[in-house]
């Protein structure tokens, strides 16, 4: 059915789209926040604000443009809020936190930001050892929550839509308008960005690579320089590196071995470079077992493209490229490879599958030749 010739007018009549230059590089540079995701098996609640934060910074730039700018302010105000709780349901005492959790979920009575902070200020651990170490950065993050909300309650004439987009008006540059946006944008991507710190260092401490080559394989991608230059400053992070939470943090990795490239790959990228068979053999004893049976599968037969494990979930690749074109596979697919009668040399495309069983778990090799027996006996002889 038609739209209202009257409803049409009457909603637009005092809203005016705008564009947002570089909104594109925006979008790329919140996948810093976005990537982040904690491991942290006693928060994992966590993630899930991290993601909420990120789409409420998201809608704040499409209501924008769309012309609803107070509703995009309240959208930045949101995510503070929401990065609040984030740490508040992560570093309030373990006692009371099934309890606040709980509450929230219910929508029962939980408390306000400033309650949180309160609150925080006084049992959050985590909380205390960054305000501490960072007090130009919460006082500057509360400067900017004070003055979203004048844009959140509307005050000043300025903030009114019949003003705002009044028609003697329409001449008017928006440049200002445009910039004073992007400039409680970036900021609350700050905020969000180091709140997400109190969850733990790891998008920090993964940008120094004599930490991320000791680390275990986290789920945590790191900031990247740029994000950090642009949105946090240095200044932020060299405070928050004083903070006791950083630097046990970084202590307990300091005395781990450093893997080498080729080990880092595996395990990290689930590449396995056959050709540095040396250096992978020479820190071996580094992969876990997915990564150390499918890696042995590679460098002891050379006709192996890829290896799938965890019912094809986990894909590790060689060097080499398959002949296969397609790049899906379906979890049926490989039942039925594992299924069938005779398991090796299947076809898969313009490849082959072939299936192996270590230690009770199903291992699909991918290879563009036929394996030969003294093949797949080698294979089968991997002492897992």
């Amino acid at each position: 059915m038609a739209e209202d010739t009257y409803v049409l007018w009457r909603k637009e009549e005092n809203i005016r789209p705008i564009e947002i230059p570089n909104k594109s590089k925006l979008y790329h540079d919140l996948m810093n926040i976005e990537h982040s995701w904690s491991g942290r098996m006693d928060t994992n609640i966590g993630n899930t604000f991290i993601m909420e934060a990120v789409q409420l910074l998201i809608n704040s730039i499409e209501l924008f443009e769309m012309g609803y700018f107070d509703c995009a302010y309240f959208s930045l105000r949101s995510a503070v809020d929401i990065s609040t709780t984030m740490v508040f349901l992560c570093d309030i005492e373990d006692e009371s936190r099934e309890k606040y959790l709980n509450d929230w979920k219910k929508v029962e009575d939980f408390p306000l930001r400033y309650q949180m902070i309160k609150k925080l200020s006084k049992d959050g651990s985590i909380f205390i050892d960054m305000t501490t170490n960072m007090p130009s950065f919460f006082k500057h993050a509360e400067e900017i929550s004070q003055k979203l909300n004048k844009y959140v309650h509307k005050q000043g004439l300025h903030n009114f839509y019949i003003s705002r987009n009044h028609p003697i008006f329409k001449v008017k540059s928006q440049e200002t308008f445009i910039n004073n946006f992007i400039y409680f944008l970036k900021n609350v991507i700050c905020i969000v960005a180091i709140m997400r710190l109190a969850i733990d260092p790891f998008p920090i401490l993964l940008m120094d690579e004599e930490i991320l080559y000791r680390c275990f394989d986290s789920m945590t991608e790191p900031y990247s320089e740029e994000f950090v230059q642009e949105y946090i400053g240095t200044e932020h992070i060299e405070d928050y590196k004083k903070t006791n939470f950083y630097i046990s943090t970084r202590g307990s990795f300091e005395n781990e071995e450093k893997k080498n490239e080729a080990i880092f790959s595996i395990i990290k990228h689930q590449l396995i470079d056959t050709r540095k068979k040396e250096d992978i053999l020479r820190q071996f004893h580094l992969l876990p077992l997915h990564d150390a049976i499918s890696t042995l599968i590679a460098l002891i037969c050379p006709k192996v493209v890829k290896i799938y494990a965890m019912n094809g979930l986990l894909m590790f690749f060689t060097d080499k490229d398959t002949n296969r074109k397609e790049w899906s596979w379906s979890g049926e697919e490989f039942q039925n490879f594992k299924a069938a009668m005779d398991k090796y040399n299947q076809p898969f495309d313009e490849a082959y599958i072939s299936v192996f069983s270590f230690k009770n778990e199903t291992y699909w090799v991918e290879h563009n030749e036929l394996l030969l027996d003294a093949d797949i006996q080698e294979i089968r002889n991997i002492k897992a």
